[in-house]
C-alpha cells in the first residue's frame, strides 16, 4: 500500500506536518511519501491520499485547490484524509479557521477526515509585505504545532489504512 502526504505549504510549516505524516505512517509499516502538489501529478499506484495546505486570510493556498480539482476523479476512487496548516497561538478556535474551501472539497472528495493544525511562523522567512501583516494583525511568532496531537491523528489514518 502507498499513501501520497501532498502538500501545499509556503515557508515550510505545513511541509514539516506532511513530511512528519509520512514518516510515521513509514514507521508503522505503511509505504508513504510526502511530495510538494507540484510534484504529485502522477497518482498511479497511489493507494490513499493525505492532502495538506496552509491556510492564509481563511483560505488553502491556490496550487493545493487546484491539485485537487485537476486529480478529483482519482481521488475519490482512493481513500483521502484533508489537513490544514495555519493558525498561530494556543487561543484560536478552530471552528473559526477552517479555510473556505472546505465545504467544496468535501462535497467533491468525501474525505474521511479534515484535521486544522496550528502552524508556526518564523518572521525572518517573511517578505517585507508578510511581515506588515503580521505587525498588524499581532501575529504570534513561534511553533504551535502539536507533533502529538499531529502523531495521534496520523495513527488514525494508519489504523483506517490497515484495517481494510
Amino acid at each position: 500500500m502507498t499513501v501520497l502526504v501532498a502538500y501545499a505549504s509556503k515557508h515550510g510549516s505545513t511541509e514539516g506536518i506532511a513530511r512528519f505524516i509520512a514518516e510515521r505512517l513509514a514507521a508503522q509499516g505503511i509505504e508513504a511519501d510526502a511530495r510538494p502538489v507540484e510534484a504529485a501529478a502522477d497518482l498511479a499506484g497511489i493507494h490513499a491520499v493525505v492532502l495538506g495546505s496552509a491556510v492564509y486570510a481563511g483560505s488553502w493556498r491556490k496550487e493545493a485547490v487546484e491539485f485537487a480539482e485537476l486529480h478529483v476523479d482519482e481521488l475519490v476512487a482512493v481513500p483521502v484524509w484533508l489537513f490544514s496548516s495555519g493558525p498561530l497561538g494556543e487561543q484560536v478556535q478552530d471552528d473559526e479557521e477552517q479555510p473556505r474551501q472546505l465545504g467544496d472539497l468535501h462535497a467533491k472528495l468525501h474525505p474521511r477526515d479534515h484535521r486544522m493544525f496550528f502552524g508556526a511562523l518564523d518572521k525572518e522567512k517573511l517578505n517585507f509585505g508578510e511581515r506588515m501583516i503580521m505587525k498588524a494583525v499581532k501575529a504570534p511568532e513561534g511553533d504551535y504545532r502539536d507533533w502529538d496531537d499531529i502523531g495521534r491523528w496520523t495513527d488514525g489514518i494508519a489504523r483506517g489504512l490497515t484495517s481494510e
